[in-house]
């Protein structure tokens, strides 16, 4: 393992939960990106990793599914464990071919138990709801996971793709330690209430995509190269009729923030990790804001049948209390 370089930490959220300023997404190790890279390849990737100081590691049950999660587990081992702040998630559940959103409670009990167990660990420190279900008041779903932390078995919760009155009624019921978003300079949106909510309420940002699924690194030679079975292909960013359009710097947004860039190639993580030590003036800095404008980037993150933060509100308490 490298030896530890002087990766800064950040405190995410308000309850004393401290990661590496960066940290390291590791869904396309697994999924989605094309074919599952072979798990020695990726130990060793993770190993480089935290010895270089990103110790902030971030899955979810539904990368693989399952697969993403049993590769860590064997990456976590001979005292790796104690050395990380890891994140998983529950939430995309797939049953009969199809991913179906669950937020109620014995699902998410269940889940996090499988979770635990094919981590190999006896505590999760982030848990995030992944994407939010609309048939559950969020209250029901934050209090289950309340007794989780109150049971040690998970220490912080967070939410993902979640609306700005979402995550005001959740952190109502138990402090939410982060919220995970898409944040880049082609994913601005969460700009406008969401940050500002977050910052509010004392509330970790875990800004996922940050280099436009890699289109900032690559640019439209991205899809070149790009396997058949890489969900990039279908995004609308990624069409034709708007790839040539859209844009590729990059940028930092605060100390509060912590970007969590994938890789799968030991090079490309060495680059990001470099990232860190780039100071962007203020006058670089809305400069890229201004060329990444909302009129200068066409087509949207997801398709629209993709659950993301614009549909994620609850019913009422009170809807529940009542059936």
């Amino acid at each position: 393992m490298a030896a530890s370089t002087a990766v800064r930490r950040i405190k995410l959220g308000s309850q004393g939960h401290e990661v590496s300023a960066q940290g390291l997404g590791c869904m396309g190790m697994s999924s989605a990106y094309g074919p599952p890279k072979p798990d020695p390849d990726m130990i060793k990737l993770i190993h480089h990793a935290v010895g270089s100081g990103v110790t902030f590691l971030d899955t979810s049950d539904i990368y693989g599914p399952h697969t993403n999660e049993i590769l860590l587990g064997k990456a976590l081992k001979g005292g790796v464990r104690q050395k990380v702040e890891l994140a998983t998630k529950f939430g995309v559940s797939l049953a009969d071919g199809k991913n179906e959103i669950r937020g109620d409670p014995a699902y998410l009990r269940a889940a996090c138990e499988a979770s635990l167990k094919r981590l190999d660990v006896d505590c999760i420190d982030l848990y995030y709801q992944h994407r939010i279900d609309t048939r559950v008041p969020v209250e029901v779903t934050i209090g289950e996971l309340k007794k989780l932390v109150e049971e040690g078995k998970i220490k912080y919760i967070g939410l993902s793709e979640a609306s700005a009155s979402t995550i005001r009624r959740a952190h109502a019921v138990h402090p939410i330690t982060a919220v995970q978003l898409e944040w880049s300079l082609w994913s601005r949106d969460v700009e406008a209430e969401i940050v500002p909510t977050c910052r509010e309420l004392g509330i970790g940002i875990v800004a996922y995509s940050p280099l436009g699924r890699g289109f900032f690194s690559v640019g439209s030679k991205l899809l070149e190269n790009l396997p058949k079975d890489d969900f990039r292909q279908n995004l609308p960013r990624f069409q034709p009729e708007n790839l040539a359009h859209n844009t590729n710097p990059r940028h930092h947004q605060g100390d509060d923030v912590c970007p969590i860039p994938g890789t799968t190639k030991m090079e490309n993580f060495n680059q990001n990790i470099r990232a860190l030590s780039v100071k962007l003036t203020p006058e670089e800095m809305a400069e890229l804001k201004s060329i990444a404008s909302a009129d200068n980037v066409k087509g949207g993150r997801y398709h629209s049948s993709i659950s993301t933060w614009e549909t994620s509100d609850t019913p009422p308490l009170s809807s529940w209390e009542a059936a």
